[in-house]
């Protein structure tokens, strides 16, 4: 028999995902949001252009996670190709960027939540706001504070979907891992990922926070090198470099309490053919030979602030920090400030149908499980991927009873 009322609580991705898959299948869905409006991190996600998954192979999409043999079954029921195909029904085309990154053709998340949503509301799927869960009942029923006090909710089955501990502000708080934890699931602490380190710098750097540092790569101990970009802070590094390496990072600042990143501010050129582009020509300034030799504004800074000025001159010394530029981490961003987090209800913790042992007919999906992935693309797919496996856990569930 199937579930009779089943409630989703959460309406980010992987909340609404799950009620898409329910609803297509005739079930009746309730979503309880605890913002005034649903999607709020989704549309900050797509506020510079909603990179909503990527186009590489599934060999080199699924390595991005930390833990992807727990993860490819469900995105292989929901990669990149279902979701291209998923937009467009919605009248959503998308197109791959440069980089293999997939957007909608409009780049924003507003249109095509908007799309979403109404045809959730074609299928009978009811949407309450304003509604925080703060646990269960001893009787069993679902605990939510709302503008007219306490409410409780029956449900035959309920899919939680609250996200991490980032972005509190735009409702993933992390307050249900005090909930679930005192029933017994077992959670891997959250943590910052795809954050900013803090890095001590010198008043010299001061002029050059916010400026971008572009086309260098980067690396962490033996860890395969990557390429980007990032921004000096007032507090030390951020950018798209810095949160692809945020993982590794994070381990040795937690273990050593510091790391190191190590940057190549000239990563198509060779140590060799740098020495030989910074080699003294006639009367050229030192600033108009290294300008020449690629190191310029925030590169020439940061050599400048890495070597005393008596080596400003010795080409093999400059080249040799130019390819392996070290910048040492004194810690993370606060969690508030990270774009996700890692950690969350372990695996072990859930059956195969992300249902939690501890408490029958409950479900997980999205950044609530422990799982960590670097952006582009892949936090969306994971969290649509996972509301979509934990519905169909429930209908694969609710079928046997």
């Amino acid at each position: 028999m199937k579930a009779k009322h089943i409630v989703i609580i959460g309406a980010g991705p992987a909340g609404l995902m799950a009620a898409d898959v329910l609803s297509a299948s005739g079930m009746s869905v309730d979503v309880y949001e605890a913002k005034p409006s649903v999607g709020r991190k989704f549309l900050m996600a797509g506020k510079g252009g909603l990179n909503i998954t990527h186009s590489e192979p599934m060999s080199d999409f699924i390595r991005r996670y930390d833990k992807p043999d727990w993860l490819k079954p469900m995105i292989d029921e929901f990669d990149a190709q279902r979701i291209v195909a998923w937009m467009e029904n919605l009248g959503v085309p998308s197109f791959v960027g440069s980089s293999g990154r997939i957007f909608p053709t409009q780049m924003k998340a507003a249109p095509l939540l908007r799309r979403w949503l109404s045809q959730l509301k074609k299928r009978g799927v009811r949407v309450y706001c304003r509604h925080t869960w703060q646990g269960f009942t001893d009787e069993g029923y679902l605990r939510f504070t709302t503008m007219d006090g306490e409410k409780r909710v029956a449900s035959d089955t309920t899919i939680l979907a609250l996200g991490g501990g980032s972005w509190a502000s735009l409702g993933s708080d992390g307050a249900w891992v005090s909930i679930l934890a005192a029933k017994g699931v077992a959670i891997t602490p959250l943590l910052p990922s795809n954050c900013g380190f803090k890095v001590t710098w010198s008043p010299f750097m001061q002029s050059h926070f916010g400026k971008p540092l572009k086309n260098v790569s980067g690396w962490v101990g033996e860890c395969e090198k990557k390429e980007g970009e990032a921004v000096l802070t007032t507090y030390g590094i951020e950018g798209g470099l810095v949160y692809a390496l945020s993982r590794p990072l994070r381990e040795e600042v937690l273990e050593q309490g510091f790391a190191m990143l190590y940057l190549d501010l000239l990563p198509h050129i060779s140590e060799e053919q740098l020495v030989l582009r910074l080699a003294p020509s006639g009367k050229q300034s030192t600033d108009n030979t290294w300008r020449k030799a690629g190191l310029d504004g925030v590169k020439a800074a940061l050599i400048r602030e890495e070597l005393p000025k008596n080596r400003w001159s010795d080409a093999s010394c400059i080249a040799a920090c130019a390819k392996k530029y070290p910048i040492q981490l004194t810690g993370m961003q606060p969690i508030e400030e990270a774009i996700s987090t890692a950690g969350g209800v372990m695996r072990e913790a859930l059956t195969e149908h992300l249902m939690l042992c501890n408490l029958p007919n409950v479900f997980c999906a999205g950044e609530m499980l422990d799982w960590d992935a670097p952006t582009g693309g892949y936090l969306l797919t994971a969290c649509f991927a996972s509301g979509a496996y934990a519905a169909k856990g429930v209908l694969k569930v609710s079928a046997t009873h």
